[in-house]
């Protein structure tokens, strides 16, 4: 039974982020979704409570910043750690048309889940960066602002991709281009994160 519920949820799941990679967002509906699936739309109310439960657990799964972001710093890593933190941020946005639908959407829509997805991200976000600012080489209002530039640059060069290939003179379809824009970040972490010795 467990594992016939966990296989449906699965499905489920698949079925949101094919919608969305699809048709966007906006196409997201509970018998569509349990079409996709070829699932019963019931069970969507059963194992997620509502359509908004089923979208919460796709984004959990899914978005990079709806769920906590352990960053275990300690003083011999936390410049690795962070340069490898961003790069899967960016392997993620690449690398997942929903996730990127989710953010425009997100930006022309105001609704209770909208808002919820928000405060995750919000939260998970502070707690990011109270681990952070501890290995910052500078006032943590300046090492706020950067991660937030940080943070909101891959994000814009991500959606950008979607519809255009340069961004001053920067491939952003390319992989040579988001390397280039990571060794970028490596360099400001490098600048800003002290290592053990400092």
């Amino acid at each position: 039974m467990e594992k016939n519920r966990a296989t449906t949820e699965a499905k489920l799941l698949q079925a949101v982020g094919e919608i969305i990679a699809r048709d966007g967002f906006e196409a997201l509906g509970i018998r569509k979704i349990a079409e996709q699936a070829n699932a019963n739309k019931t069970l969507i109310y059963r194992y997620f409570n509502s359509m908004n439960g089923l979208i919460v657990a796709y984004l959990k799964a899914n978005d990079f910043w709806t769920s906590p972001k352990s960053t275990n710093f300690n003083g011999k890593n936390a410049r690795e750690h962070l340069k490898n933190f961003y790069r899967q941020e960016v392997s993620l946005l690449r690398a997942n048309v929903a996730l990127r639908k989710l953010r425009c959407w997100e930006l022309t829509t105001e609704n209770e889940l909208i808002d919820e997805i928000r405060e995750r991200r919000e939260e998970n976000g502070r707690q990011f960066m109270e681990e952070m600012v501890r290995y910052a080489a500078t006032e943590k209002n300046n090492i706020q602002a950067i991660a937030t530039l940080l943070d909101a640059g891959i994000v814009n060069l991500a959606l950008c991709a979607d519809k255009f290939q340069f961004y001053n003179g920067i491939d952003i379809q390319s992989n040579e281009g988001w390397e280039q824009i990571l060794r970028g970040i490596d360099t400001l972490i490098d600048a800003l994160v002290k290592s053990e010795d400092e």
